[in-house]
C-alpha cells in the first residue's frame, strides 16, 4: 500500500506551447462551425426573400436582404480571423521545432566539450607519435622477415654459412642440400604473419 501511495506523479509532457496550440485549434473549429451555420442561414433567407417579393411584401424582403448583407460581412471577418489563427498555430508549431533543434545542438555541443576534455591535443599528438613509431618499427620487422638485408649483411650471412659448412665437413657431418627455391608454405605463412602484424599496428 505504501508503495502505491508513495509513487510520484509522472511529469506531464504537455507544454504550455502545446496547450496554446490546442486552444487556438479549438477556436478555429468553432469559427468554422459558425461559418457553416451562417452559410445555411443565408441560403434560407435568400429563398425567403424571393418568396416575400412574390407575395408583394417588398419591405420585409428588403429588411431580410439587409440582414443577409450584414451576415456576409461577418463571414468576411471570420475568414480573416481564421487566417490569423492558422498563421499563429503554424508559427507556434514551427517555434517548437526550432526549440527542439536548438536543444539538440546544445546537447551535441556539451558532448563535444566533454569529449575534448577527455582527450586533449597533447594526448592526440602523443598517440600519433606512438602510432608512427610502431609503424616504423613494424616496417623494420617486415623488411627483416622479407629478407631485404643490405649487401653487407648478405655477405656476412654467406660467410657465416661457409664457415659452418667447412666446420661440419671437417667434423665429418654431412649437411643436406639446401633447396634453392623457398617453400611455398613458408612464404605464405610469412605473408600472413606480415599482414596480421600490420593490422595490429593500424588498430592500435
Amino acid at each position: 500500500m505504501g508503495n502505491i501511495f508513495g509513487k510520484k506523479k509522472q511529469q506531464s509532457r504537455v507544454t504550455e506551447q502545446d496547450k496554446a496550440v490546442l486552444q487556438l485549434k479549438q477556436q478555429r473549429d468553432q469559427l468554422k462551425q459558425y461559418q457553416k451555420k451562417i452559410h445555411l442561414q443565408l441560403g434560407k433567407e435568400r429563398e425567403l426573400a424571393k418568396q416575400l417579393l412574390k407575395d408583394g411584401k417588398k419591405e420585409k424582403a428588403k429588411l431580410l436582404v439587409k440582414k443577409k448583407r450584414y451576415q456576409e460581412q461577418l463571414l468576411e471577418k471570420t475568414d480573416k480571423q481564421l487566417d490569423n489563427l492558422e498563421m499563429m498555430v503554424n508559427d507556434i508549431e514551427f517555434a517548437q521545432v526550432e526549440m527542439k533543434v536548438v536543444e539538440g545542438l546544445k546537447v551535441g555541443n556539451e558532448c563535444l566539450k566533454k569529449m575534448h576534455q577527455m582527450m586533449s591535443i597533447e594526448d592526440v599528438e602523443r598517440i600519433m607519435d606512438e602510432t608512427r613509431e610502431g609503424i616504423e618499427y613494424q616496417n623494420e620487422i617486415d623488411e627483416l622477415l622479407a629478407g631485404s638485408l643490405t649487401q653487407e649483411d648478405e655477405d656476412a650471412v654467406l660467410a657465416e654459412l661457409d664457415a659452418i659448412t667447412q666446420q661440419t665437413e671437417e667434423e665429418g657431418i654431412q649437411l643436406p642440400d639446401v633447396p634453392a627455391d623457398k617453400l611455398p608454405e613458408v612464404e605464405e605463412k610469412r605473408a600472413r604473419e606480415k599482414e596480421r602484424q600490420k593490422e595490429m599496428v593500424m588498430a592500435s
